[in-house]
């Protein structure tokens, strides 16, 4: 597999740049990197890859990002936070040419696997209005009431890819991701997610001896958030799987309220905030958290990097960053 070709769509972006570090750290010799940005704004960038930048949305750009293919990896989303989330519902809905137009250039193509990040936005809203929230499993995504825009169109993609399946014998896999963080991501800018947020506001708090923060919503609704490397890990394990052909979850099952994930950046910075509470921002769901029964039962193994584990290596990233004054979209370049 190591002299194979593999594809990573999305690799300029957070998870997609940390996957190519990974599939270089273990010696494969064949690694495609595509991603619509510029190249100097990709968050990795690696030497010894091949760096494409293309329009994913567009047909003709899949067909050349797949050519000679074996394993495909779908990551590329316009996507980001809950703040960009609920007000780009369109932009969201939009992404579902790219996972259409990729599945058809790799059915034409011959590609062996193919892997389609999902989301835990495809799940029933009327689970989620309570932030004791139960984790949700795989069943809990029908009868369909998904996030609106988002949601929507990461579920409509997993039945792509198990249509592709059914049809036409496209070995595909799916992974519901439950809000992964880490460092070399967005902090900033308005699509950064809960973990990163609240790391900035911490550390502009301090930098700007205003010892004060502001929380979306009241602070009480409930999140579970994976790590990185568990996130890759995880995906990898579920792409190589000759049993998992359906969706399945791919986060922690340690669920917390954002008070209690500002208590804990607070703690790391060793810091305390007075809180401010913006109960008109975009916040999402009341209560939601993944349920590993089926991929313990599958793989053996579920994420398992504590929380304050990886909070104290994205805090210090975040921190080196805005310290340095470098940019949220700062390049990496890796030989």
């Amino acid at each position: 597999m190591k002299e194979n070709l593999i594809v990573v769509c999305g690799a300029g972006g957070f998870i997609g740049g940390h996957l190519v570090a990974d599939l270089l750290k273990q010696g494969h010799l064949r690694i495609r990197a595509v991603d619509l940005k510029p190249l100097d704004r990709w968050y990795q960038k690696f030497d010894g890859v091949e760096n494409l930048c293309l329009d994913l949305q567009e047909i003709d750009c899949c067909r050349q990002a797949l050519r000679e293919a074996a394993w495909v990896y779908n990551l590329a989303a316009d996507m980001g936070g809950m703040g960009f989330i609920e007000k780009n519902k369109a932009l969201c809905m939009m992404t579902v040419l790219i996972n259409t137009h990729l599945l058809k250039a790799a059915r034409e193509h011959g590609v062996n696997r193919f892997f389609y990040a999902s989301s835990a936005c495809v799940y029933a809203h009327d689970k989620q209005t309570d932030p004791n929230v139960t984790g949700l499993q795989e069943s809990d995504a029908y009868p369909a009431m998904p996030e609106d825009g988002y949601g929507w169109e990461k579920l409509f993609s997993e039945r792509m890819c198990r249509h592709y399946t059914e049809d036409f014998g496209l070995i595909t896999r799916v992974a519901r991701f439950h809000n992964v963080y880490g460092p070399h991501g967005t902090f900033d800018g308005g699509r950064e997610k809960a973990p990163a947020a609240i790391c900035r506001k911490v550390i502009s708090a301090l930098q700007s001896g205003k010892h004060e923060i502001e929380i979306w919503g009241d602070g009480h609704q409930t999140r579970s958030f994976m790590y990185i490397d568990d996130c890759l890990h995880g995906s990898q394990a579920i792409m190589r799987s000759e049993e998992i052909n359906f969706p399945i979850n791919l986060g922690s099952e340690e669920k917390v309220s954002i008070n209690q994930l500002v208590d804990l950046v607070e703690s790391i910075a060793g810091v305390k905030l007075q809180r401010r509470y913006n109960l008109s921002a975009p916040k999402g769901v009341n209560g939601r958290n993944s349920e590993n029964t089926l991929i313990r039962k599958m793989l053996g193994w579920e994420p398992s990097i504590s929380l304050r584990t990886g909070l104290e290596k994205t805090y210090a990233w975040i921190h080196d960053q805005m310290k340095s004054g470098a940019s949220k979209d700062s390049v990496v370049n890796i030989s």
